[in-house]
């Protein structure tokens, strides 16, 4: 990974956590336990102080900044999706901010809510505890059932086992250049499925 100091501050990562070599990490940056930060994320701390707090994940080409002297959050559980950007605001435990969504400053997404992809979620807003919002500006949808709750908590606890998974078994090697008869394929809980799949399964 690539960790830089800025102005005598060096950022932290629990060594439980992992972050993929090709992540950017700068100053005021503090990436608790079981954390997982994906490929080309980049945690820009050099003027508010970024925060990842136990069990959170900040997925592949994700951007977290701030303005100076403010926190950017994502708290135990927080789950950030694909390409989303967060941008000195605060995202509550156990919440899922969705692919591509933007979260602007003085925002706070409620615990165990969920911010759908491509949302703007604009300055100041504040999203209810286990609540939907989507849209450009978001817009509150509707209340989150137990069952949408439990489907993103299982989905983090995928994002946690691949923490784990990463520092055991991750390392760059040299391409197949044909592939093998009886090719192996991952082996993951099938249970994981697409929310769409889980509500037309009833």
């Amino acid at each position: 990974m690539k960790v830089y100091e800025i102005d005598g501050v060096t950022p932290v990562i629990d060594p439980t956590a992992y972050v993929h070599p090709s992540a950017v990490i700068i100053g005021d940056v503090i990436i608790g336990p079981r954390c997982y930060v994906g490929p080309a994320a980049c945690l820009r701390g050099d003027f508010g102080r970024l925060v990842l707090k136990e069990g959170a994940n900040i997925q592949d080409t994700c951007v977290m900044h701030g303005f100076p002297n403010s926190d950017t959050v994502v708290e135990e559980d927080g789950h950030i999706g694909h390409g989303a950007v967060l941008h000195g605001c605060v995202v509550k435990k156990n919440a899922l901010v969705g692919m591509n969504a933007v979260i602007m400053d003085g925002a706070v997404v409620g615990e165990s809510s969920i911010v759908a992809a491509m949302a703007f979620v604009k300055a100041k807003f504040e999203v209810p505890d286990r609540t939907l919002v989507a849209g450009s500006p978001a817009k509150i949808i509707r209340q989150l059932s137990d069952k949408e709750i439990q489907w993103k908590s299982q989905g983090t606890a995928q994002y946690q086992d691949l923490a784990v998974r990463s520092l055991k078994t991750m390392r760059e090697v040299e391409a197949l250049t044909t592939v093998e008869p009886d090719r192996k394929r991952l082996e993951i809980d099938v249970n994981v499925k697409p929310l769409y799949q889980i509500k037309e399964e009833g």
